[in-house]
């Protein structure tokens, strides 16, 4: 059970280090009247966060929606 879980971890870590060092390109972004280049890992990852945020305040939400209802 160790040595999976060692394997898994292995092939993880080599993952996430093909994604940064396939990523590092600067990209264009555009938002709203700002342009600017950002590194393409940077930009996942701010995605990534704004997307986790995003889902922890909608269920913040609704579980607080139901709690006034009763």
């Amino acid at each position: 059970m160790k040595s999976i879980k060692l394997v898994l971890l292995l092939v993880l870590v080599v993952s996430l280090a093909a994604v940064v060092f396939q990523n590092q390109a600067p990209l264009q972004v555009h938002f709203l009247w700002l342009t600017g280049e950002v590194p393409g890992i940077i930009l996942m990852l701010l995605t990534a966060a704004a997307g986790f945020i995003m889902g922890i305040t909608a269920t913040l939400l609704v579980k607080h929606g139901a709690k006034s209802q009763q």
